[in-house]
């Protein structure tokens, strides 16, 4: 039986499957899932994701809407993996709004390690997987994704849901952005989060005074509203997704641009509504490809407490957090082949 040298982990593995003229024969060496699964972060952490975790896929199906719960994408789908990515620079932060739209959002680099987790697992486990695509339901409109990337983070406990619209926000660091891989091998699944960072200590505080949590009263089209009750936990939260999408997120603005045209009077009402300064920078970011036609408009993370002091939301701490995650991944996943090895023998 061929062997396969695991290097993430240094260790050799067996894989699921071979190729025998052509055909793709299941082999009947089983996986050690828990070592699959230190490989796979260690993969992870070291191509720059944050945060890993697997969620159940029975409690995504039962949460999923119809229709969009893992099993109607990847039916013998075993394991849901989600990964997190930090946002922007400290600098980036402190930056001007229009400026924070075209820096703040690193969500490819999570689309980017998640793609390469999926080949990963494949060549390493033999066990098909697939990365998840971030997209619209194209059956369904602009505001419904194929599958819920939020949900996945959230099941897999490496994010909660936040007052700000819903945002996952995680207590180490703060916002993250990101991707999830479906797979056929069965890993360890993690469990939700117990307990969620928002509102922080001073959003309680501020929401006594003036009735708002930073978020709220920082918002520019007052998207965010919301009660916090006497224990100082998120009672009710309500998030306008027009309103915030009208103003951040443009290619909604797009069909209503065409009407204008359409119903134009006259050339020069019909050529203001092509060339206007506003409808030309929508043209502009067509034409290269720039994600703030999906942007938001960053102002609720910007005053949130919890994405601006996390213990590692500052990017150079990350730096030197990252290479002792790396080494203790490692460290974890040696002594647990030498614990194997000493039960062998």
């Amino acid at each position: 039986m061929p062997k396969r040298h695991n290097r993430f982990l240094g260790y050799t593995c067996y894989p699921l499957t071979e190729l025998r003229n052509g055909q793709v024969i299941p082999m009947t060496e089983a996986i050690d899932s828990a070592l699959a699964k230190q490989a796979m972060i260690a993969y992870c952490t070291k191509k720059g994701a944050l945060a890993f975790g697997v969620a159940d896929v029975d409690t995504l199906e039962k949460i999923a809407p119809k229709g969009h719960g893992p099993r109607d994408m990847l039916p013998r789908v075993k394991s849901v993996i989600s990964i997190g990515v930090g946002g922007g620079t400290k600098g980036a932060w402190a930056a001007d709004a229009k400026t924070l739209a075209y820096i703040g959002d690193t969500e490819t680099t999570a689309y980017r390690i998640a793609y390469g987790l999926a080949f990963m697992i494949e060549r390493e486990y033999g066990a098909q997987a697939i990365f998840c695509p971030p997209d619209m339901d194209p059956e369904k409109g602009a505001r419904t994704p194929m599958q819920s990337l939020k949900l996945h983070a959230e099941i897999a406990g490496i994010g909660a849901r936040s007052m700000a619209g819903d945002i996952l926000l995680h207590p180490e660091f703060g916002m993250m952005y990101y991707a999830s891989v479906f797979t056929e091998l069965e890993i360890p699944a993690d469990v939700p989060m117990e307990d969620n960072p928002c509102p922080h200590p001073s959003c309680v505080k501020l929401y006594k005074k003036s009735g708002k949590t930073p978020c709220m009263q920082f918002c520019p089209v007052d998207c965010i509203s919301g009660t916090i009750d006497e224990a100082g936990k998120v009672a009710e939260m309500h998030y306008d997704a027009h309103a915030c999408a009208t103003m951040s997120q443009q290619y909604e603005a797009i069909p209503n641009m065409l009407l204008d045209m359409m119903d134009a009077q006259d050339p020069i009402e019909r050529g203001m509504a092509v060339h206007s300064p506003e409808n030309q920078l929508i043209w502009y970011k067509l034409s290269i490809g720039a994600g703030e036609l999906l942007s938001l408009c960053y102002e609720c993370m910007r005053v949130c407490p919890i994405t601006q002091t996390a213990l590692m939301a500052d990017p150079v701490a990350r730096g030197r957090g990252m290479r002792q995650k790396v080494a203790e991944a490692e460290a974890q996943a040696y002594a647990e082949l030498d614990v194997e090895a000493d039960q062998g023998d």
